[in-house]
């Protein structure tokens, strides 16, 4: 590490920060917990400090209710760690494509005051990186009036434009902890893996992937062993690439743009997966308006989006970022690659999903919950897969579209689904 580089305490670092401000935090495996805990502590001086951010990760000191009169959370995406504070009324939502948010920043929408990041070590250049999570981070440091670095030697070194000098840090704090870890793999059941052959059943060589986060992309990408020359381009990625990687079934020879270059906005899964993207030149962790741009993603030829939703109504309206009025996550970047993927030469977009809930719930249903939201609009769909089968909705009328969205549903759900398709189409089935 270079001599030059100077650290302080948490408590000089974030004496920056004032009430009334808008404070930025780094998200996902980068949430700056360590920093955040600080700034928590310094409750007693501060009110109304609105934190923005996307996915945040780890038990977060700042949300708890007592500290509701200092801090608020203005989310663009409704992770785990604040649904319960969403719910309470004790932070916010605010919808919007994973590709735009940027934009936010950019025109002064969402100007911000403060940036905090966790970033690696400085190189001999004086230069940190962002590490896996350069998505929405890297424009949040471009606009941000100060920006906060918290220094840790776990955080890798990605390629792409993540790389930040250290001269561009207001204070930069050290920092040991490890980065948050999230298993996906190990919630693969049988009926994930029905559903992966499915759509692995859907993919053709040389073909470009997206996938989106949880059992089911990670059930995909464990039914791809027999394919070739597979490529990426992505929002993000988990563990379940790594194989593929290895076993050059994916190594992106056959894009168009960026050849060779697995290209994300953000990676999110295990050490493993952090140690294996460090310092890697095959890994382009880039701003998330361009990897999300579906001008951009359309370029590859075959691209294949595989994204999933929480229900999906019978003239196949989607919804993936609420269950009713409860809001479970956000809309993120679905839509920009079912549309993008829609538009690529041979694309196909596609929307996975379990024929049933854990609660024997249907996902198939004449309506949507009263208050949820609709992510992924009925003209956009093309292909929606299950345990069951694949429906392919694209050019089809609504009846045509309820029977064979019928046709995958649970065995157990058909008939009431017919029926109630009945109410609505008189003369159903087609």
């Amino acid at each position: 590490m270079r001599s030059d580089i100077h650290f302080v305490q948490p408590e000089e670092a974030l004496s920056c920060i004032q009430s009334g401000q808008r404070v930025f935090i780094h998200g996902s495996a980068q949430t700056p917990v360590f920093l955040l805990d600080a700034l928590a502590g310094q409750a007693h001086r501060l009110r109304d400090v609105e934190i923005v951010s996307i996915s945040v990760y780890g038990d977060l000191e700042i949300l708890r209710p007592e500290y509701a009169a200092s801090f608020r959370m203005n989310s663009m995406f409704v992770s785990a760690a604040i649904r319960e504070a969403v719910q309470d009324g004790r932070a916010d939502y605010i919808p919007v494509f994973l590709s735009e948010i940027p934009e936010l920043f950019k025109r002064n929408i969402l100007p911000i005051d403060v940036a905090i990041v966790q970033v690696s070590i400085p190189d001999e250049h004086g230069y940190c990186s962002l590490g896996v999570s350069v998505d929405v981070a890297r424009s949040a440091v471009n606009t941000a009036r100060k920006v906060i670095a918290q220094v840790n030697p776990n955080a890798p070194r990605t390629h792409g434009d993540g790389m930040i000098h250290a001269s561009r840090f207001h204070a930069m704090v050290y920092c040991e902890d490890a980065l948050q870890e999230v298993n996906f793999g190990n919630k693969v059941t049988e009926k994930e893996m029905r559903i992966g052959a499915h759509v692995a059943g859907l993919i053709e060589d040389r073909s470009t992937l997206q996938m989106g986060i949880g059992a089911i992309p990670d059930a995909v990408l464990k039914c791809l062993g027999n394919h070739r020359d597979l490529g990426v381009h992505t929002e993000m990625f988990s563990d379940g690439l790594i194989d593929l990687f290895e076993k050059e079934i994916i190594n992106n020879r056959f894009k168009q743009i960026h050849p060779n270059k697995t290209v994300t906005g953000f990676a999110l899964g295990s050490k493993r997966l952090y140690d294996y993207v460090n310092d890697n030149p095959a890994f382009n962790f880039l701003d998330i308006d361009y990897v999300n741009d579906p001008h951009v993603i359309r370029r590859n030829p075959r691209v294949v989006a595989i994204n999933s939703g929480i229900e999906v109504d019978l003239t196949g309206q989607v919804c993936s970022d609420s269950i009713g009025t409860y809001q479970y996550s956000g809309v993120g970047g679905q839509m920009d690659f079912m549309r993008g993927a829609a538009l690529s030469e041979g694309g196909k977009p596609i929307l996975a999903i379990s024929s049933r809930t854990s609660r024997g719930q249907s996902r198939i249903v004449p309506y949507l919950k009263q208050g949820a939201g609709v992510v992924t609009t009925r003209a956009h769909v093309h292909y929606i897969v299950t345990e069951f089968g694949v429906a392919y909705l694209y050019g089809k009328n609504l009846r045509e579209r309820a029977k064979l969205l019928i046709d995958i549903a649970h065995p157990d759900d058909r008939e009431w689904l017919d029926k109630a398709c009945h109410e609505r189409f008189l003369h159903f089935p087609v």
